[in-house]
């Protein structure tokens, strides 16, 4: 992992490297959005706009926590994707305030295990550099893919803390959670 602490701007894995945003990833941050498939646990895709709005919620929160997804990107630059732990911290949340540990990535992507190495990092820096005690991750019952991460990352189901919520379009979501268990990746 390449540097270490609040001050981190990039992580390297064997195949990808972590970065903090910054404005050449805003076209690509939009497109994944903008894509069905890659969106289809969000309810659809979503425009511009909106996409702006998370992309700047990022931004915020690395500055502001020192926390955030990272922009995934091989080797040679291109956005894969995201991953990360980022803080929601609004008592507001059916988990009250918390650290979330989650992905998205293009289609191009899907099938290379680069959810698994990228979140892997993101967990060892938020928990060894920042010094996070507890993260969850959630997704939805028919997200296999996400569900087969959380395995892979070792992470325990705790059906006890499943909630069901709003989602930005007004529809019910059903979070099935998971926890980064203490001592973790040990596990």
């Amino acid at each position: 992992m390449a540097g270490a602490g609040e001050g981190t701007r990039m992580i390297e894995t064997p195949r990808l490297r972590l970065h903090q945003w910054d404005d050449r990833h805003r076209d690509a941050f939009a497109a994944m959005h903008a894509d069905a498939d890659v969106m289809a646990d969000y309810g659809g895709p979503v425009g511009r706009a909106e996409s702006e709005t998370k992309f700047e919620r990022y931004v915020a929160a690395q500055r502001d926590h020192g926390i955030s997804r990272w922009a995934v990107e091989e080797v040679d630059g291109g956005l894969l994707g995201y991953a990360g732990v980022m803080p929601r911290l609004s008592n507001d949340h059916p988990l009250g305030a918390h650290f979330e540990i989650g992905w998205r990535f293009t289609r191009k992507a899907w099938g290379h295990g680069y959810a698994t190495e990228s979140a892997s990092a993101a967990l060892r820096h938020a928990i060894h550099d920042i010094g996070l005690r507890e993260i969850v991750s959630y997704t939805s019952l028919d997200n296999v893919r996400s569900q087969a991460v959380m395995v892979r990352l070792n992470l325990r189901r705790d059906s006890a803390r499943d909630f069901t919520t709003l989602t930005p379009r007004g529809g019910p979501w059903r979070g099935l959670v998971w926890a980064v268990p203490s001592g973790w990746p040990r596990g």
